[in-house]
């Protein structure tokens, strides 16, 4: 059991670390390719698109040499989200154009809050004063850091509002989905792709179009453009897989509120590769939202360790009920001076 425990715990930092480095190095590859100073590449909606082409791709090689097997999952539930990931992809881009950086990070930030009210709502889950004071220290860390000017419009304000809840749904739909039908997550992902990627190869040039006012046809394309749009499909894979693994580990709360460790990542590199400017308030944010981060995978622990001796002294005492209600029932009792007496 001790070695499983072990096993599990390695598995879970491995994933974690995946999505971390692969989340990252996504950033910092997109930066470069979607940055004026860089290769001003700005096809956000159909790069996504790429993307998931390329995961599509992974997954059918998967199937096919039998790595991976491929599970039933009814399309009405794959349509249905697809959907809300495209809602999510969409209406971030929407909500990074219509609004201020400031009122963008603040509406990541609602992610989580939302998060542990859909997950009250539809999984009737429940959360402990220390989990609640955790992720209250988070978000004001991650607030410090990042939030700068905040200005709201009303398109801005509603494209936020889509993004928010899409993402929640669409986070809280992953973990839900593995355990109802005991799927792994790659085979999840690997059924969610191609769907995905039509999708946004479709619209992804005309969403592209009003962001940017500019057709994808009238880029003019560079090797290294074109390097980097690879490497960014290649890490896209990564990250997807390990969003996907991290959700069915863990939970949609969790990947939220311990994926803001990415935020940390990227300002740090940011100031490192990019000349970023790091102030004492991003560092001291940054302590913040580390310390929240450490509060909150105790107060988790601990949560599951209390659950965990609860439900054995019940399941002692229903099982010494058991044992005694089999033994009245194997060796009834006699009255042996009665039966003499017959």
């Amino acid at each position: 059991m001790e070695s499983e425990g072990k096993k599990s715990a390695v598995s879970n930092v491995g994933a974690w670390g995946m999505n971390v480095v692969s989340s990252v190095g996504i950033i910092m590859a997109n930066k470069q390719l979607m940055s004026s100073s860089g290769y001003a590449f700005g096809f956000a909606t159909t790069l996504t698109g790429f993307h998931f082409a390329v995961t599509a791709l992974v997954g059918l090689v998967s199937n096919a040499t039998g790595l991976s097997v491929s599970k039933h999952v009814p399309m009405w539930e794959l349509f249905w989200f697809s959907i809300v990931a495209n809602m999510s992809i969409t209406g971030m881009n929407f909500s990074l154009m219509l609004n201020s950086v400031g009122f963008y990070q603040i509406s990541k930030l609602s992610m989580i809050p939302v998060v542990c009210i859909m997950e009250w709502i539809l999984h009737n889950k429940h959360y402990s004063k220390e989990v609640k004071l955790s992720v209250f220290v988070v978000v004001i860390g991650v607030g410090v850091c990042t939030v700068t000017d905040v200005k709201v419009n009303a398109k801005g304000f509603i494209c936020a509002c889509l993004a928010v809840i899409s993402t929640s749904l669409q986070q809280i739909t992953i973990g839900s989905l593995q355990k109802k039908y005991s799927i792994g997550s790659f085979e999840l992902l690997s059924k969610t792709a191609p769907i995905q990627a039509m999708s946004l190869l479709v619209l992804g040039p005309f969403v592209d179009y009003y962001l940017n006012g500019n057709l994808i046809t009238t880029y003019k394309m560079s090797s290294g453009a074109l390097l980097f749009i690879i490497l960014s499909c290649s890490l896209a894979v990564f990250c997807n897989m390990s969003q996907y693994l991290c959700i069915g580990r863990f939970s949609a709360t969790s990947f939220q509120v311990l994926g803001h460790m990415k935020t940390v990542c990227v300002l740090t590199l940011g100031w490192l590769l990019f000349d970023s400017e790091l102030t004492m308030k991003n560092i001291m944010g940054m302590v913040i939202a580390v310390g929240g981060m450490v509060v909150y995978s105790w107060a988790v622990e601990a949560e599951k360790s209390a659950k965990a001796i609860s439900y054995t002294k019940n399941s002692l005492t229903e099982e010494e009920i058991r044992l005694l209600k089999e033994g009245v029932e194997s060796n009834p009792i006699k009255d042996v001076e009665l039966a003499d007496s017959k």
